[in-house]
């Protein structure tokens, strides 16, 4: 009698191959988003999307504050058309990251969820800053 883990089996290696490819093209995690900008590789923007108020008190470095229902065309139309966006917000509990990818999404645009937000980054013990960088 097999397991509650075997019962099912294990997707086909391709099939598996291209279901967390596909996943992977949705998110990222913290430690990949931190090691971007600790050597100095970040080719995307990072965004919290959180409330300026939360931004101030604490957010990841590097981040540039615009809560998703501030993305609009016009403001979105600061970058260049072909940038990747990471966005993020308090954590596991927040859908507001996957509220602002899902915009960014309608707008045209290439995002990524990091996956944890400001819970994930603080389990894995990277700094956080508090001076206000937040977006117009």
């Amino acid at each position: 009698m097999p397991s509650p883990v075997s019962e099912i089996p294990a997707a086909e290696p391709d099939i598996a191959a291209a279901h967390f490819a596909a996943k992977l093209a949705f998110e990222t995690d913290c430690s990949d988003v931190h090691a971007a900008f600790a050597g100095a590789k970040a080719d995307f923007i990072l965004l919290d999307v959180r409330s300026p108020a939360l931004f101030a008190q604490s957010h990841l470095p590097g981040a540039i504050n615009l809560p998703h229902g501030k993305m609009t065309a016009h403001r979105m139309s600061e970058w260049a058309k072909d940038t990747l966006f990471v966005v993020y917000c308090a954590g596991p509990h927040c859908n507001g990251a996957d509220k602002a990818a899902f915009r960014l999404a309608k707008l045209g645009l290439r995002a990524k969820l990091m996956i944890g937000g400001m819970t994930g980054w603080a389990d894995e013990g990277f700094a956080f800053e508090s001076e206000a960088i937040a977006a117009e």
